[in-house]
C-alpha cells in the first residue's frame, strides 16, 4: 500500500515554517524518545522485574536482549519497507505496533509473556527509528538538515540522561509496569499528530525482497548471539559456527544485493568513499562510546569508590554535554565540511577518554567531569555532520534504506561496545582483583576505537 497523494502538491525541499512543521518534529521527538527510553528505564527495573516475575538476574538480562535483537534483524528490512510503502505509514505502524507491545509488557503476568512483548516493542522500535532521518530530511529543507539531525541527536543524548532518573522516579511512585504502560498515551498522542501532520514522500516502485529481509534479518541476529556469546563465555566452537555463518550469510546477502536491478540495500552507495568512510567511522565512534558507557560505571563505583547516587551524576556529564553542543554542531553542519567538524570532535573524544583512563587514583568530581564532557560534546559534533553527510550521499527516495544502515551501524557498535567490556573484564579477571586494571583496559580499548574512527574520518577531507 503506498501513500496517496495530498491535495496540494508537497514542498520539494522541506516542509514551509511554522506550526505543521514543529508538530511534525513533535510526533517524531515522541518515538524516539519512546524508543531510547524503553532501554534506559528498563534497565532500571530489572533486578524489580526478576524479584515480581520470581526469575534469576541471569534470565532478566534477556529482558533487554530480546529487545535489542528484534531491533537490528529487523531495521534495514523495516527501512527498505519504507522506501516502497511510505516513511508516515511505517513510522504509524512503528507507533501502534510499540505502544500494544508496551501494554502487554505492562500486564505481563511471566517472563514468556514480558519476552513476547518485549521482542514486539523492538520491531516497533526499528519502525520507529529507521525512518527517522527519511523524516527529518522530508521535513526540513536541505539548507537546515544538519539542524535536523543536531536536534535528533540531543532528543537521543536527553532520553540516555534522564532515563534513569525518570524510571526511578516513576518506580518510586508505583511498580515496574508503569515503565511499559507510559508510552501507551505517549504512542496515540504521536500517532495522531503524525496522522494529520508528517509530509507524504515519494516512494520507489519496487517489490519488497523477503529473501534479502531473511538473509539481512539471519545475518544480524547470528552476529548478535556471537557477540553476546563472547561476552557471556559461551563454547568457543558456538561462538566461531554463529559468526562464522553470519559472515556466510552476509557474504550471500551481498552478492544477492549485487545482482539484483533494485537491491533492498542500496550497496552502491557503499562505492562512494564520503560514505563508506562516515558509516565506517559512525560504527567506531559508537564502540568507543559502548565501551566507556558499560565500563564506567564500574570504574566510579568499584574502583574510584564512588556511591550509587554520584556515580549517576558523574555520568550525566556525557549525555548532557552531547546534548548541548549537537544543535550547535548540526547548525555548523550545514555550513562546514563534516569532514572537518568529525576531526575536531573526534579528536576530543580520543583525548577525552584518554585522559580518563589517566585519572589518579582519588580524583575530585570536577576533575571527572570536565574530562567526560570532553568526551560528550566531541561526541555531539562529530555525530550530527555525519548523519548528515551520509543523508546528503544517497537520493531522496533511498532516504529509508541509508537510514536503516545508519541505525544499523549504531545498534551494531554499541552492542560490540557492551561485549568488548565483558570480554575485557574477564580476560582481567575483574572480580578477582584485577578489577583497576580491567576497568582502565577497557576505557583506553575506547579511547582506540576512537582514534580509529578519527583517522578514518579524517580521510574524508581528501574527498
Amino acid at each position: 500500500m503506498a501513500d496517496a497523494p495530498p491535495p496540494a502538491s508537497p514542498p520539494t525541499d522541506g516542509m514551509p515554517a511554522g506550526w505543521p512543521r514543529r508538530l511534525a518534529v513533535a510526533t517524531i521527538t515522541i518515538g524516539l524518545m519512546m524508543s531510547v527510553l524503553s532501554n534506559s528505564m528498563t534497565n532500571l527495573a530489572l533486578p524489580y522485574i526478576a524479584q515480581d516475575l520470581n526469575i534469576t538476574a541471569e534470565s532478566s538480562i534477556w529482558i533487554v536482549n530480546a529487545t535489542q535483537i528484534a531491533l537490528i534483524i529487523s531495521l534495514l528490512p523495516v527501512a527498505a519497507l519504507a522506501d516502497i510503502v511510505g516513511y508516515r505509514h511505517v513510522y504509524r505502524f512503528g507507533l501502534v505496533l510499540f505502544s500494544l507491545a508496551s501494554i502487554g509488557c505492562a500486564l505481563a503476568p511471566s517472563l514468556p509473556w514480558l519476552l513476547a512483548g518485549r521482542t514486539f516493542q523492538g520491531l516497533g522500535g526499528a519502525a520507529i527509528m529507521s525512518v527517522q532521518p527519511a523524516l527529518v530530511r522530508a521535513i526540513y529543507p536541505r539548507s537546515q538538515l544538519g539542524r535536523g539531525l543536531g536536534f535528533n541527536t540531543t532528543v537521543v543524548a536527553t532520553s540516555l540522561a534522564a532515563g534513569p532518573s525518570i524510571g526511578a522516579a516513576l518506580l518510586s511512585i508505583t511498580s515496574w509496569p508503569i515503565l511499559f504502560a507510559v508510552y501507551a498515551p505517549l504512542g496515540l498522542i504521536s500517532f495522531v499528530l503524525a496522522e494529520r501532520y508528517l509530509p507524504h514522500t515519494t516512494h520507489t516502485h519496487r517489490p519488497f525482497d523477503v529473501i534479502s529481509a531473511a538473509l539481512s534479518g539471519a545475518t544480524f541476529g547470528l552476529l548478535i548471539f556471537g557477540i553476546d556469546g563472547m561476552a557471556h563465555g559461551h563454547q568457543t566452537t558456538i561462538i566461531v559456527s554463529e559468526l562464522a555463518l553470519a559472515g556466510a550469510l552476509g557474504t550471500l546477502f551481498v552478492w544477492r544485493q549485487k545482482r539484483l536491478a533494485e537491491p533492498m540495500m542500496p550497496i552502491d552507495v557503499f562505492r562512494r568513499p564520503i560514505f563508506a568512510l562516515s558509516i565506517t567511522a559512525s560504527t567506531c565512534t559508537f564502540t568507543a562510546q559502548g565501551l566507556a558507557f558499560v565500563s564506567l560505571p564500574f570504574f566510579f563505583h568499584t574502583v574510584l569508590g564512588r556511591d550509587a547516587t554520584n556515580t549517576g551524576i558523574l555520568l550525566t556529564a556525557w549525555p548532557l554535554a552531547l546534548a548541548t553542543i549537537a544543535p550547535i554542531a548540526g547548525r555548523l553542519a550545514d555550513r562546514h565540511h563534516a569532514g572537518l567538524l568529525g576531526a575536531i570532535g573526534l579528536t576530543s573524544m580520543t583525548a577525552g577518554l584518554v585522559l580518563t583512563a589517566l585519572l589518579p587514583p582519588n580524583p575530585s568530581s570536577a576533575d571527572i567531569m570536565w574530562r567526560l564532557v570532553l568526551c560528550g560534546a566531541g561526541f555531539g559534533i562529530f555525530a550530527s555532520p555525519n548523519n548528515r553527510l551520509m543523508m546528503n550521499a544517497v537520493p531522496r527516495e533511498r532516504s529509508g534504506s541509508a537510514g536503516g544502515i545508519i541505525a544499523t551501524a549504531r545498534t551494531l557498535g554499541q552492542t560490540m561496545g557492551a561485549a568488548l567490556v565483558a570480554v575485557v573484564f574477564g580476560l582481567f579477571d575483574f572480580s578477582s582483583g584485577g578489577a583497576a586494571d580491567a576497568a582502565r583496559a577497557a576505557i583506553w580499548l575506547g579511547a582506540g576505537f576512537a582514534a580509529v574512527a578519527l583517522v578514518i574520518g579524517s580521510l574524508r577531507l581528501r574527498h
